[in-house]
């Protein structure tokens, strides 16, 4: 894989052919219901799972409400639980979902608060062709149509082995839902039955709900006095029917120029390129009202995009137009505006990322990142970046990825769900990443890889953030000496804060290896760890797929737990396969699948330092043989610092 690729690279992992034609067959069946009137009573909300959006005082502030489509009122089916790969539960938030396969069938929210905008995930099938299907679906309010909501599965449905393709014929289909937005037209009061219900099953056959998230939008923002506008002064369109590149290009030049900023009123903007950003501020009037988009028609490996100039000698090693060259960017401000793409498959040579290239002294605050490529793939060196109050959505790859000596830069109080790798990530190929931080972020449904990983760094912090639901290849949190450049100056080094963190049903299965990742996990594969101080403290880690803890790949040392609470495990609470030096104080476990709690092949070379505390994890006596099926659901019993359901989430 070249060095330029974005998407963080993975092994090859393939499951067997068997299970995957069975799951494959399981899936696609979908695509064959027949379509029936529906009349009858609606099955009552159901019981709730532990949502992210349950833990008080870490992740994200957001701006909306979830609800979950299992737990209301519907007169579809509904499906899961189940976290096997490749089933459309898997992929669904809680790991359940209803699918509604006839007319007039629906899910229907009661609001808790006063709303008038919706995001909701859903899944179709794939066409026969593997391109997708559109349809719609009503959206109601107290049973009166607010709108006919365009969905689609042009952006899902992936086949094959990494980094995929779009052939149905192929085994390991995944990546099923995609999202989509409306505003109601007018504000719906807290109490209002706000229904999803199918009107015709000739586009789609199904109609998988998974979530909604409600939201009252602010006015759009007033244009500000003094700034550059794109349309009124340099002739963009905002009706995107014709693209808009150059000109968005002519007013961030003229804004660097002149030292003002560049405004994006309300509307749809069409780019087929990037817009080089370099000591400006370009803003909108909110991610719900100035949107930008776009897919050159003929030329596919460009798109939308905002990108700073790219380093000499940096992480993007591919060809370099002589406006994108002499990096980094510096004094650049991105805010209040939405880049939805087009971005239907994984090519990772394509820079089709909705933020890339090298951005200092930079700040991304309040952006809407959804169907690129990358959310942001930034390539260092480069210093001093910060992506806050945003959300990225949907990604074929990464939701951000600081490549390649980035350095006091930062991820906090962001959303991020459905990212096709790597969650949040840091890669310190060949230059080191030092002193980065993400903080205060709810990630949600991570198909592949990890919610939050770095491989490599030095004195990094991953800190007050939830996780949930991680699907494939990964876990919750990982620290690994792996991948490409990651050793000696650029391995793990220094101390690391990973603190009060909640990562709920993390861990997954991975086929080519035939065991599971546990939640939080390192490996050393590269090189052995060079005596880092890796503290973990204060951190939840409830209802994990496999195991809470797990060692593989190499010799890992300088690990220290601390007021560590396991609450359910599929598997174990500790899983074994390389040498380490652990301290263990306060680490307390319960739930745990299997009778005895740790599974270790390595003896003695895992060295065990306890202090005072520690419950339900240990045995003099860990357990060394066939990997046991994981039993699901066996925890939490009684979530600590979880709010009431009743409470509002968000």
């Amino acid at each position: 894989m070249a060095n330029h690729t974005t998407g963080t690279p993975h092994h090859l992992r393939h499951p067997t052919r068997a299970l995957l034609a069975a799951i494959a067959a399981t899936v696609l069946a979908a695509t064959t219901v027949t379509a029936l009137a529906v009349t009858g009573t609606a099955t009552p909300a159901s019981a709730a799972g532990l949502s992210p959006f349950d833990i008080p005082n870490r992740g994200a502030t957001v701006p909306f409400v979830e609800q979950e489509a299992e737990e209301t009122a519907h007169n579809g089916t509904k499906i899961g639980p189940d976290r096997r790969y490749g089933t459309l539960p898997s992929e669904a938030s809680g790991r359940e979902a209803v699918t509604l396969d006839a007319v007039g069938e629906y899910v229907e929210f009661t609001l808790t608060a006063p709303a008038n905008a919706v995001t909701f995930r859903y899944s179709l099938p794939d066409s026969s062709a593997g391109t997708g299907r559109d349809a719609a679906i009503d959206l109601r309010a107290n049973g009166s149509l607010l709108k006919s909501v365009a969905v689609t599965s042009r952006y899902g449905w992936y086949y094959g082995g990494y980094p995929f393709n779009n052939n149905p014929g192929d085994t390991n289909p995944h990546h099923f839902y995609d999202e989509t937005r409306a505003l109601f037209g007018s504000t719906q009061p807290a109490g209002t039955k706000i229904r999803f219900q199918v009107s015709s099953t000739a586009q789609s056959p199904t109609f998988t709900i998974d979530l909604a998230d409600f939201e009252l939008v602010a006015p759009a923002i007033t244009k500000p006095s003094g700034v550059l506008d794109v349309v009124t002064d340099f002739g963009a369109d905002p009706s995107g029917a014709t693209d808009s590149t150059a000109k968005f290009q002519a007013a961030v030049d003229a804004g660097k120029a002149q030292g003002r900023a560049v405004w994006i009123p309300t509307g749809t903007f069409t780019l087929w390129d990037h817009v080089v950003v370099d000591g400006v501020t370009l803003r909108g009037a909110g991610p719900w009202y100035s949107v930008l988009g776009g897919r050159h028609p003929t030329e596919r490996n460009r798109s939308v995009g905002i990108y700073g100039k790219y380093v000499p000698g940096g992480g993007y090693t591919g060809p370099v137009r002589s406006h994108e060259a002499n990096g980094p960017s510096r004094n650049v401000t991105l805010r209040d505006f939405a880049i939805i793409g087009d971005i239907r498959e994984r090519v990772d040579d394509d820079q089709v990322n909705a933020l890339g290239g090298a951005m200092t002294d930079s700040v991304v605050d309040n952006l809407w990142l959804e169907n690129t490529k990358v959310g942001a793939w930034m390539d260092g060196p480069m210093d001093n970046f910060t992506i806050r109050n945003s959300r990225i959505l949907d990604q074929t790859a990464d939701g951000v990825n600081f490549h390649t000596g980035v350095t006091n830069s930062t991820v906090t109080n962001t959303f991020v769900r459905n990212t096709g790798d790597d969650a949040l990530a840091m890669w310190a190929q060949s230059v080191p990443n030092v002193n980065n931080s993400f903080t205060h972020n709810t990630i949600g449904v991570t198909l592949l890889a990890n919610h939050l990983v770095s491989y490599g760094g030095r004195d990094i912090k991953i800190t007050d953030n939830v996780t949930a639901d991680s699907l494939t290849n990964g876990g919750g949190i990982h620290v690994a000496n792996r991948y490409p450049g990651v050793q000696g100056a650029t391995g793990v080094q220094g101390t690391w804060t990973i603190a009060r963190n909640t990562l709920i049903r993390n861990g997954n299965s991975d086929y080519n290896w035939n065991f599971g990742v546990g939640a939080i996990w390192f490996s050393a594969l590269n090189e052995a760890f060079q005596n880092p101080t890796i503290n973990i403290t204060d951190t939840d880690i409830l209802d994990s797929s496999y195991a809470a803890l797990h060692w593989i790949e190499g010799q890992t040392n300088g690990i220290n737990l601390s007021n560590v609470r396991i609450d359910g495990a599929g598997t174990y609470a500790l899983q074994v396969q390389a040498n380490s030096q652990v301290s263990f104080t306060n680490v307390r476990a319960t739930n745990i699948a299997q009778s005895n709690p740790m599974h270790n092949c390595v003896g003695a070379g895992f060295q065990i330092t306890q202090g005072s505390g520690n419950s339900g994890w240990y045995t003099p006596t860990p357990y060394c043989g066939p990997w046991p099926n994981p039993q699901w659901g066996g925890g939490p019993t009684t979530p600590l610092g979880v709010r009431p359901r009743a409470a509002v989430r968000g």
